[in-house]
């Protein structure tokens, strides 16, 4: 396996998918979002295409050739950045996503509002490994590329996580929790996190 680190294109949009896909199939958001199993087995992969298309035009796409590990980022400029809700764009996500799409867009709305306010920053959206690749330390890897970008940029990463156990994981890369919240009453917690510009 190429574990050299990447810039990916729209001809990995199916690997890219898988893996995304399989590495969140149990993730507490996307459970809060599809409930039912085998509708999240049909509607995430959606979502995660979508998001992987959406990365490629506004922001970067980091991993391995061979997408055994996938990182979404937004640099500096597009953090914040959304997509109008047109008609046209409502129809879609319906069409995506069915009955969660309220839900999808309460995560959405939530994590706009955690996170930190400004655009000198690099927002690691999503991480993910194929899960026959875990504990190899790919995931690690892939985004300590992401880091150098934003170290030699100048400016801070942020991120946040619903798994509570990769809080740990992030300290170790130099971040730093700095707002833990619900989605709902009943949503998933998330861990907001940021790492600031490495003092040299």
């Amino acid at each position: 396996m190429d574990r050299t680190i990447v810039r990916l294109g729209a001809g990995d949009a199916d690997a890219a998918t898988e893996t995304l896909s399989a590495a969140f199939s149990h993730d507490p958001a996307m459970c809060w979002m599809f409930p039912d199993a085998s509708v999240r087995t049909k509607r995430m992969p959606q979502l995660i295409r979508w998001m992987f298309h959406d990365h490629l035009r506004h922001g970067m796409v980091l991993g391995t050739p061979g997408c055994e590990v996938v990182t979404l980022w937004r640099p500096p400029g597009s953090v914040h950045e959304h997509a109008p809700l047109t008609p046209p764009a409502l129809v879609r996500f319906v069409k995506m996503l069915g009955t969660a799409v309220l839900r999808a867009e309460k995560v959405d709305r939530m994590i706009g509002k955690h996170l930190p306010k400004g655009e000198q920053q690099f927002y690691l959206r999503m991480a993910g490994v194929r899960p026959d690749r875990q504990g190899q330390g790919l995931g690690g890897h892939a985004i300590r590329a992401g880091l150098a970008e934003a170290d030699a940029a100048g400016f801070p990463a942020v991120l946040e996580t619903a798994t509570e156990s990769n809080v740990g994981l992030y300290r170790s890369m130099g971040f730093e929790l700095i707002d833990t919240w619900p989605v709902a009453r009943t949503g998933p917690m998330f861990w907001t996190m940021v790492r600031p510009v490495p003092v040299s």
